[in-house]
């Protein structure tokens, strides 16, 4: 505001008021904005307050993320070693039993080889006396 702007003011004020009003308009209008001014400040104040409190929640549920991830890592952790333990039993049964039955191969194997020599003895013998 200008300095013409406030001549104009104070001007229209005492038309509509009058000399001897001016000073309670004065007084009412600077109670008005000292109000104006508290209710200002304490809508101030409580945003803070309300900013501070988001900065309490925030800090809570990083806190809270941060849990929940650890456990997470911990349990997966524990999954991963259960798994490569149930991995080593398998590898281990199958060769228990792969040897087993290479051990039952290989009798096989041998139980033919006497039965088919024996039946080529037998085959033998049997073409000597004829």
């Amino acid at each position: 505001m200008g300095g013409s702007e406030i001549i104009l003011i104070i001007f229209v004020a005492l038309l509509f008021f009058g000399s001897k009003a001016i000073p309670d308009v004065a007084k009412t209008l600077g109670k008005a904005m000292r109000e104006f001014q508290k209710a200002t400040n304490e809508i101030k104040r409580e945003i803070n307050d309300a900013g501070s409190d988001l900065g309490e929640i925030k800090t809570t549920i990083r806190n809270a993320k941060s849990d929940i991830e650890e456990g997470i890592k911990k349990h997966t952790g524990d999954i991963d070693k259960d798994v490569k333990d149930i991995k080593k039993d398998i590898q281990e049964g199958v060769k228990a039993h792969t040897g087993d039955l290479d051990k039952d191969l290989t009798d096989i194997k041998s139980d033919v080889k006497n039965g088919t020599e024996n039946i080529a003895s037998t085959i033998g013998d049997e073409a000597k006396m004829d």
